[in-house]
């Protein structure tokens, strides 16, 4: 795959090779740092690797961007965060949910702040056809949900992350909440298995409430080529104000890894093995979203 083309002569390195820089990194003060980081972007003298992955300014812009959201709008709490492997490579799968892939984001902080590991995202097809939304992807590390970059992360020692219910997850009405959809074919099993890494399930609660979806506008969806365009209680009663999401307490959970690597890599192409393993880690997520919806309690506390 094809790094995106850059105004400047960005260094391109190898995935493994690729930094990380820490939130904490240079003592100087912000004003010198956000000089610095200036400095470095009008003269390309920072690193991307082959997908196009930009580490400084994921740390620097939209982690830091995030965060205020993470920790004092959803009020995010991230559990059995050890459950997370410290590195190599490994699948987190998790729920997907919300109207808006907020969630994505969401558990992107939650694992490079608590676990310290940079999650690489498979996105839909639909992300990488819309040339700025496709650029902005792969400079905050993450690529298109296709079995040949799936297993180049992962024997690469990346943590992949993905939503196998995609649009019929994140798109599916309130009355559904915290039902999970089908789980596809399995390939996110497959490239599982065929690397040897761990899967580690994963329950998100929380984004469920953020946009209640209540119906759709089909003939505005198939103008603008969207899979939906939602109707909530708020949008677009409220236009461009129905777009703030509600501010629901969250818990992202991470569960006990499910091990691959006792299969060998030839058993990625057995069908029934690749079925049988996806509808088990589907089955471990839903029960993991049963239990943390009681242990969250209500949606918004203590609002009400």
């Amino acid at each position: 795959m094809s790094v995106p083309h850059e105004a400047e002569d960005a260094t391109v390195v190898p995935i493994s090779a690729a930094p990380s820089y820490p939130r904490d990194a240079g003592d100087d003060g912000p004003l010198a740092g956000l000089l610095e980081f200036l400095r470095r972007r009008l003269t390309g003298d920072y690193e991307v690797d082959e997908f196009g992955y930009d580490a400084e300014l994921t740390d620097k812009v939209l982690l830091e961007l995030l965060r205020p959201i993470y920790h004092h709008w959803f009020r995010v709490e991230a559990l059995e965060v050890a459950n997370v492997p410290v590195e190599g490579g490994a699948l987190v799968v998790a729920n997907h949910a919300g109207t808006l892939p907020v969630d994505a984001l969401m558990m992107q902080v939650a694992l490079h702040d608590e676990a310290g590991r940079a999650l690489r995202l498979l996105g839909a097809d639909l992300v990488y056809q819309l040339p700025l939304l496709s650029h902005l992807s792969r400079k905050t590390g993450h690529t298109l949900a296709c079995r040949e970059d799936a297993d180049r992360l992962l024997r690469k020692g990346e943590l992949v992350g993905v939503f196998p219910e995609g649009f019929k997850g994140v798109g599916k009405p309130f009355s559904e909440r915290y039902k999970l959809q089908r789980f596809g074919r399995g390939g996110f099993v497959a490239s599982a298995i065929r690397a040897g890494v761990p899967i580690v399930p994963t329950a998100i609660v929380g984004s469920e409430e953020i946009y209640p979806k209540i119906g759709e506008m089909p003939f505005l969806s198939r103008l603008l080529g969207l899979p939906y365009v939602p109707i909530t209680p708020f949008f677009p009663l409220l236009g461009p104000l129905g777009l703030v999401p509600l501010p629901s307490k969250w818990l992202i959970e991470f569960g006990e890894p499910i091990r691959t690597d006792e299969y060998d890599p030839g058993a990625a192409d057995d069908p029934m093995l690749v079925f049988n393993l996806t509808d088990r880690v589907r089955e471990v997520i839903q029960q993991m979203l049963d239990q943390l919806r009681l242990r969250r309690g209500h949606a918004f506390p203590p609002f009400l």
